[in-house]
């Protein structure tokens, strides 16, 4: 039996087109509190602990890094743009998935020209993406036409989850940011039945490869008092990596990222929740590359805001390895952080 993050993995959504990941939470939302959504599809769960408290935002983006139609050939290959950011190297000789309007599932591979037939100042340069096709197997276009393939249609990678030799070690797709959806969920059924000093809103948003869109709307319907963006970052643990950051050693609190500088007040409140908890903690930041925080913390008149990001390993690939202990330290942090952000600690952290 799959987890819930495992299930959440193999779902498809791409931004625009996170239809599927929002039923699934929709569903493991339901009798655990009120559920409501913005307009562009971000889903919100409200549990309140102290109808008084603060108002805590918890955030997870439901999109993953996809692909979207554009057109078929005369031959009958399928030709595409990227929907959120693929470095081109990751992406021939890949398995994917397109799912049609009707609901249907075509897989196929991406292709180009082999290597044997490549010229001299060919082989020097990446595969260029507009350049690069996918092979359904079909013999010309109105075979590809018969499988209901049109423009505007969802492609997504395919792989299926998997524990590697060691268990703890998952593989999978669209860990970036199933994972945060799958913390949402998580914490909020360890929250049933305890007492929290304030409102905790969950949500899962929107379009975050293309923009961090559904933060911003989202937040502006919850008005937070402060905001926890749940996300990935990289792994440095890859041979003369850095090691900033490892699988295994913690959840990754993200000192500043190209969105948001985190908020001096909420990280040292981070830090004090996890060293009471004995909970493991990596400081880390990116110079390109943001969360959902970079539109919280901007709603309104400003909300104190934090990202907590797993560590991932091969990021916006096919093929990315998260970290079960990781995994299960964040949501026992997120669960901490809510039985401990009262009214008097939402003040502190705003204001001290």
């Amino acid at each position: 039996m799959r987890s819930i993050l495992e299930e959440l993995s193999m779902l498809p959504g791409i931004p625009g087109n996170e239809t599927a990941v929002r039923h699934y939470m929709q569903e493991k939302f339901k009798g655990h509190g009120t559920v409501s959504q913005d307009n562009l599809g971000s889903i919100i769960v409200e549990k309140i602990g102290e109808k008084k408290g603060p108002r805590i935002m918890v955030a997870g983006h439901m999109d993953e890094v996809g692909f979207i139609v554009t057109r078929l050939t005369d031959e009958g290959y399928v030709k595409f743009i990227p929907a959120g950011g693929w470095w081109s190297q990751v992406m021939l000789a890949q398995q994917m998935e397109i799912h049609t309007a009707t609901g249907k599932k075509v897989r196929a591979v991406t292709g180009a020209k082999a290597p044997h037939i490549l010229t001299p100042e060919e082989r020097k340069k990446p595969v260029a993406i507009e350049d690069m096709y996918l092979d359904l197997g079909v013999a010309n276009k109105e075979e590809a036409e018969a499988l209901g393939i049109k423009t505007g249609d969802m492609i997504v990678p395919y792989i299926e989850t998997t524990p590697l030799s060691n268990p703890k070690y998952l593989l999978g797709k669209a860990w970036d940011n199933r994972v945060g959806c799958a913390a949402v969920i998580d914490v909020l059924h360890a929250l049933k039945d305890r007492k929290h000093p304030n409102i905790y809103y969950g949500v899962g948003t929107v379009q975050e490869e293309v923009g961090l869109r559904g933060a911003g709307t989202s937040a502006y319907q919850v008005n937070p008092d402060i905001g926890i963006a749940v996300d990935t970052t990289i792994a440095y643990d890859f041979p003369k990596g850095s090691k900033e950051t490892e699988l295994g050693k913690g959840v990754g609190v993200m000192v500043a990222d190209s969105s948001m500088v985190g908020h001096k007040g909420m990280r040292d409140f981070v830090i004090d929740v996890a060293e009471k908890h004995n909970i493991p903690l990596q400081l880390t930041h990116l110079t390109r590359g943001g969360t959902d925080g970079g539109k919280i913390h901007l709603s309104r008149a400003g909300v104190p805001s934090i990202a907590l990001c797993l560590p991932v390993r091969y990021l916006h690939s096919h093929t990315s390895i998260v970290h079960q202990d990781d995994y299960n330290n964040l949501v026992k942090l997120i669960q901490h952080l809510i039985e401990a952000l009262d009214a008097e600690a939402v003040q502190k952290i705003t204001y001290g």
